[in-house]
């Protein structure tokens, strides 16, 4: 299961009774991290077995791989001349901070130094969020945005990933959008960084998802008279493998499906609340 799955069995309150901060979070822990998803006292038995059947055997592993690629990465990164590459990520450089890079990614400010990353002033709760962000600046950059949009299928060597952005990202978007008022879509985009933008079709937003990454969404809605179910696609820059590659880059688009949700989830939890 991949945590947008994992993350419909708990309530989805934020309880933080499992010990992570958000169910998304105990859902990415479990699906790739192999934490054990027992640690919610409000699963059902039944699922609490599908979820493990399902994770059994691929999360440890999967971990220990991260790992030890985050410590090649890092490694890469420490001997790079920050200042000089700066400008290219569209990262900020501070003299008084040699080290350290300032940019943000989905609308969170991230601290990239030699030793470490912090998005918001936290740890990075999945480990592949370190390796996108440390394979974004090991890039260091290349020729920036001209907003010349490409689908994924379009780009060098990217075949096998078209479905994997059609499972992970593009669909749990179309699920969540579907149905919506644009106005309720329109926010929660905004709360994720995202800018509406006209389309003779579509409802359209651009999301810097980092500085040098923009992704271009674009949502058609059910059409049931039609036989048309809700409907996402998303573009890329086309100079988008000078800053990142393709995994990374599926990646990033995933993780702003999971973006999103959860921002869904805590509005209606806030709702909910104050109703």
């Amino acid at each position: 299961m991949n945590p947008l799955e994992i993350v419909q069995k708990p309530p989805q309150t934020n309880c933080r009774s499992c010990g992570y901060p958000t169910c998304l979070a105990y859902a990415a822990a479990v699906s790739r991290g192999g934490e054990n998803p027992a640690i919610c006292p409000y699963i059902e038995p039944q699922d609490l077995e599908g979820i493990k059947d399902s994770v059994t055997g691929s999360g440890q592993s999967a971990t220990d791989q991260d790992f030890m690629l985050i410590a090649q990465l890092k490694e890469k990164v420490s001997v790079l001349d920050f200042q000089a590459i700066a400008p290219a990520l569209g990262a900020e450089w501070r003299e008084e901070k040699p080290d350290t890079l300032l940019f943000v990614y989905l609308n969170q400010q991230v601290t990239l130094d030699k030793s470490g990353i912090l998005l918001d002033g936290e740890e990075p709760e999945d480990p592949r969020d370190q390796i996108l962000l440390y394979n974004y600046v090991h890039a260091a950059g290349g020729d920036p945005p001209e907003r010349l949009w490409v689908g994924l299928e379009s780009l060098p060597n990217s075949i096998s990933k078209v479905k994997t952005l059609e499972k992970y990202a593009e669909k749990p978007v179309a699920d969540l959008f579907g149905g919506k008022d644009k106005s309720v879509i329109e926010s929660l985009c905004k709360k994720a960084g995202g800018e509406m933008t006209v389309h003779e079709s579509a409802v359209a937003f651009i999301f810097q998802v980092l500085p040098m990454i923009p992704q271009y969404l674009l949502f058609w809605d059910e059409e049931p008279e039609d036989g048309f179910d809700a409907y996402v696609k998303i573009l890329f820059d086309m100079n988008v493998l000078d800053f990142l590659d393709i995994e990374s880059l599926v990646f990033s688009s995933e993780r702003l499906a999971e973006r999103l949700v959860w921002l869904a989830q805590r509005s209606e939890v806030t709702e909910s609340l104050h109703s």
